[in-house]
């Protein structure tokens, strides 16, 4: 193999590096992210239950108005 050949190898080579590392820093990003997401989810979730409880309990008080 010639020197030139040798060369060409080694900067593929470089370059297949700095993508590995690019790539694994953006999957990092991406699951710092979806933990992220998932927790914001998890307490919208909490709201969102917390909310259709008080409406329920308001419901009944309005139907127990009516009855009385």
């Amino acid at each position: 193999m010639e020197q030139s050949e040798v060369q060409a190898l080694a900067d593929k080579l470089d370059r297949l590096i700095e993508h590995c590392q690019k790539l694994e820093r953006d999957n990092a990003t991406l699951r710092v992210l979806q933990d992220d997401w998932n927790r914001e989810r998890v307490q919208l979730m909490q709201k969102n239950d917390h909310a259709k409880h008080k409406i329920e309990a308001m419901i009944g008080r309005l139907r127990a108005l009516e009855h009385h």
